[in-house]
């Protein structure tokens, strides 16, 4: 955009605070190369495009701002002469293409002094070399900075889900490990037994029934209800009863492996009335007894490696080691993924309830960038709660508000106090005890969600109810920039 050519005044501009120490031919020199332009209310540049101009306002009155999801949010209003904005820092010599990181337009005609960015950069480079070397210095160190402790704080957060996903993993591999050792045994009990019947007095029709009956009984182990402790336990007392009835040795322990297995009474009444032998009828019940034991095993090695196969997926869901760093996501894949690694550190303590939208469609994100937001909100939920007695619950839940998703975290801590609100996005302001917290979880997931995805994040707060709201555009927008490498203040009117 572009207003209308002024007269440029050596005079005027000096009055300017940046320009009131440079000589007469310096001023000269500003004018010849720059230009006086007046804009009538409306746009100056807009955010996104090529910072081709340094601004530095005359008189009028100016609005800052950036652009959220769709909308263009007002970070800053004055009417200060010699306030500058735009191409800022055109003299820092790193290579990359500059653009505008912000909007300005104007709310009355206002008049600039316009200096194209090449100028404006090779003046700094002539008039102020030592003030360069130093911004410069200051600037790409800055980045380096925050590069560094961004990185640190990802390596903090890896190492607490490595931790929790090495504790997972361990409990169903422990599992696996122990029902192996342990089928290995019955498995040769069992066929110390069938050679024990195999060799005694059986007539070959017995033989067929217990053979019979013992896929029916694997059959029936695979389809057991879930009984509660009470019901379990009638059914053992029964069980063991039937048992000593009917001359099988040790019943009260061959009862709550029947139990488990879902066996009946009903079930041995078959059993008797199939093998049709009494004297038959105890080495039957012992050898059906190991074929409960291995199925109930083979059961229990399954849901491990199945509990393993699960953790396993999501942790590359929660890395995204595997795909695209931008891609089109179903964010509840990404919270599930986050909440199953952080499971260790939730805890008993802590009920999550998932209130899922399925109907919202998948939108296009930096997948394993979120799934490192949902991972510092989540952790502050859950820090909350526990250190506000150690219960409560987290309340997970995703929306569509008008053209954007709704990504909220809803915990039932003590909430944060009005006093410190403003500051919770504010890089390394933790309310968290020494060592146990950065700082930077906030002001990292501030960055991903606003500057690179184009969204918001903001937080409502009430004691027993804190709610942190990520709110993400539903369609594609320019790549955002790296939100390691934006410094927050850069191309604000000073």
């Amino acid at each position: 955009m572009s207003g209308r050519l002024m007269p440029c005044s050596a005079g005027e501009i000096s009055s300017l605070f940046l320009f009131e120490k440079l000589s007469a031919e310096q001023l000269g020199r500003l004018c010849s190369e720059g230009r006086v332009e007046l804009f009538d209310p409306g746009p100056v540049f807009a955010e996104g495009e090529p910072a081709t101009c340094f601004y530095v306002m005359i008189e009028g009155t100016v609005v800052m701002s950036r652009r959220v999801g769709s909308d263009d949010i007002e970070v800053s209003r004055t009417s200060q002469p010699g306030v500058y904005a735009g191409a800022v820092m055109a003299f820092v010599e790193d290579g990359k293409p500059q653009r505008y990181i912000n909007s300005l337009r104007v709310s009355e005609p206002t008049r600039f002094f316009v200096l194209p960015a090449e100028s404006f950069a090779n003046f700094m480079h002539e008039w102020f070399p030592m003030a360069v070397h130093l911004l410069e210095g200051l600037f790409l160190g800055s980045q380096t900075f925050q590069r560094a402790v961004g990185q640190r704080e990802r390596l903090l957060a890896l190492g607490s889900l490595s931790a929790g996903l090495t504790h997972e993993l361990n409990n169903p591999a422990t599992a696996a490990v122990r029902a192996t050792s342990s089928l290995r045994d019955r498995v040769a009990h069992m066929r110390n037994k069938l050679s024990a019947i195999a060799s005694g007095p059986y007539h070959r029709d017995a033989l067929k029934a217990l053979v019979d009956l013992q896929e029916r009984t694997a059959e029936r182990v695979s389809k057991a209800p879930a009984l509660s402790p009470l019901e379990a336990s009638d059914r053992e007392d029964e069980l063991a009863d039937w048992l000593d009835d009917h001359g099988v040795p040790n019943g009260w322990q061959i009862a709550p492996t029947f139990v488990q297995g879902g066996l009946d009474v009903a079930w041995l009444e078959q059993i008797a009335a199939a093998v049709d032998e009494q004297e038959i009828l105890p080495s039957a019940i012992g050898w059906l007894t190991y074929t409960v034991e291995t199925e109930l095993l083979m059961s229990e090695i399954e849901d491990s490696t199945t509990r393993i196969s699960h953790l396993v997926d999501a942790a590359k869901q929660y890395s995204q080691l595997d795909r695209a760093p931008y891609q089109v996501a179903d964010v509840h894949e990404l919270l599930d993924s986050t909440l199953l690694m952080l499971s260790g550190k939730i805890g008993p303590q802590v009920r999550v309830v998932k209130e899922y939208d399925r109907s919202v469609p998948r939108i296009p994100a930096y997948p394993a960038e979120l799934n490192q937001v949902w991972t510092n909100l989540i952790d502050n939920a859950v820090s909350a709660i526990k250190g506000a007695g150690g219960e409560g619950t987290l309340t997970v839940r995703t929306a569509l508000e008008h053209d954007r998703l709704l990504v909220e975290f809803r915990d039932t801590g003590p909430g944060v106090p009005a006093e410190i609100r403003g500051r919770i996005f504010d890089p390394f302001f933790t309310t968290k005890p020494v060592g146990e917290g950065t700082g930077l979880g906030l002001d990292i997931s501030w960055r991903i969600v606003v500057n690179k995805h184009h969204g918001d994040l903001k937080v409502e707060s009430v004691p027993g109810d804190t709610r942190f709201q990520v709110l993400l555009p539903l369609t594609a927008t320019d790549p955002g920039t790296d939100p390691d490498t934006v410094p927050d203040s850069a191309q604000e009117p000073s």
